[in-house]
């Protein structure tokens, strides 16, 4: 007796399923090792190789699903940091980027690849001009530190942010309060300055441990 297939939309919805979590294993697994392979990223999806093959023709069009997937995410995070107060803005940005912190890491260790460099430059590049924004308002009215020019400021904001997040000593064992601390002490805050930030608008840690 021929057992009868699955409905069409049982296949189709089984089908996203897999594709999903094949590109979670897959972000988690670059974010450990840039060059996992795709026998170790089909195996931390609970899928087959052929399986694979089945949504993905090979590791590259994986790859690149992966940074388009980051790219939307780093979108999103740009277009919510809407906040007057550039301090807050940073908070935020870099609260969204712990509970993303996986996509990021995932994203630099793409990076590290030349093939994928111009791809996952333009990944990040909402998120810079956000940073460029942000450290060009600060500056001008003085909430942020005035001693270098704003392009100089973003890129090290950037920079610390990334160098936390891949820091699994800290991504495993602290909160997002970290992270929002690193990126506001490079910003020119001082401890002080920052415990009243935060004290004045917890809604941000609150953010940070959902």
């Amino acid at each position: 007796m021929t057992t009868p297939e699955p409905p069409l939309d049982g296949r189709r919805k089984d089908a996203t399923k897999n594709r999903e979590l094949l590109l979670r294993a897959a972000r988690a697994a670059i974010a450990e090792h840039a060059n996992a392979s795709l026998d170790t990223i089909a195996q931390a999806a609970g899928l087959t190789r052929r399986a694979v093959y089945g949504h993905f023709p090979d590791r590259d069009a994986l790859v690149r699903e992966v940074i388009a997937d980051g790219a939307r995410e780093f979108a999103e995070m740009a277009a919510n940091a809407t906040e007057e107060d550039p301090r807050l803005a940073l908070a935020h940005l870099a609260t969204e980027l712990w509970r993303a912190s996986v996509s990021v890491r995932a994203s630099v260790n793409i990076a590290a690849t030349e093939q994928y460099h111009a791809a996952t430059a333009q990944a990040f590049e909402p998120l810079r001009r956000k940073l460029a924004e942000l450290t060009r308002g600060g500056i001008a009215s003085g909430a942020l530190r005035g001693d270098m020019s704003a392009e100089v400021l973003a890129m090290l904001i950037e920079e610390a942010a990334k160098a936390t997040l891949r820091d699994q000593r800290i991504t495993a064992g602290h909160t997002a309060e970290t992270a929002i601390k690193v990126v506001l002490s490079i910003a020119g805050l001082s401890w002080r300055e920052q415990d009243q930030l935060l004290t004045a608008h917890p809604s941000v840690l609150e953010a940070g441990a959902r």
